[in-house]
């Protein structure tokens, strides 16, 4: 069964939109992730970023002292956040683009062009014990960079598929584009991950076309699903699908 890590980062941007500077608030992600532990979810994804605008940095040693799961660490790779990845210690991180203009990460990471830096976060990481993930396209000159860098493995970023869904000729090219790549990764020695507007009209799909997919790290839709029927209610409507 391919695993589900819930990313908790809308919850926060609850939070952030009414308490934003204090240090108290509602919803809390932290309670919120033991929720979906609690139905079953096999990890928990926050994405700490350097404007702080939904996740913080006590939300994520919150989170590594109480989980009983997986805790996966999403981040740019900048100097100050690598340091406060060192210092909390998830099980994994995944390094992600990241941009103060856009509203959620758009696109993979450029692996190729930021070999070198990549490189050493990766040592930096698997020195402490922490794995490491990178959040790139389906395109082969990034997951040859991906094996190249150190880490252990790869998350594709699935959200053209999504965008592409009720458009079956470009929804089929990306569907392509993701098994070959995740092919590639797996003969290269990667594990396979995916995220990125993934929801129950399109994980059935992705699964099936994409085989050997070792975790689906999903958000939005589950915290869209928990404002209607509770968030362990909408995960267990995703675990239900994927085994």
């Amino acid at each position: 069964m391919t695993k589900l890590g819930v990313n908790i980062d809308h919850v926060a941007t609850v939070r952030q939109a009414r308490y934003r500077g204090r240090d108290t608030g509602e919803p809390d992600p932290v309670e919120a992730a033991l929720a979906c532990e609690s139905a079953g979810a096999h990890g928990i994804t926050a994405h700490l970023r350097e404007d702080r605008r939904h996740v913080i940095d006590r939300d994520m040693y919150s989170l590594r002292e109480k989980i009983t799961t997986r805790l996966n660490f999403e981040m740019a790779n900048v100097p100050e956040i690598v340091a406060i990845a060192l210092d909390v210690k998830p099980d994994i991180v995944c390094i992600v683009p990241e941009r103060r203009e856009e509203l959620t990460t758009e696109g993979g990471l450029n692996a190729v062009g930021n070999l070198s830096a990549l490189k050493e976060t990766c040592t930096k990481m698997s020195d402490t014990g922490i794995e490491v993930s990178l959040f790139i396209d389906p395109d082969e000159s990034q997951v040859n960079s991906a094996a190249e860098s150190g880490a252990g493995f790869i998350e594709l970023h699935t959200g053209t598929y999504a965008e592409e869904f009720t458009n079956t000729d470009a929804r089929e090219a990306e569907l392509t584009r993701l098994a070959a790549a995740a092919k590639q990764a797996q003969d290269a020695g990667l594990q396979v991950n995916a995220g990125h507007g993934l929801n129950l009209q399109n994980v059935p799909i992705l699964l099936k076309r994409v085989p050997g997919l070792v975790e689906l790290n999903i958000g939005h839709t589950l915290i869209s699903r928990a404002v209607m029927i509770g968030i362990e209610a909408a995960v267990k409507e995703m675990l239900a699908l994927l085994d």
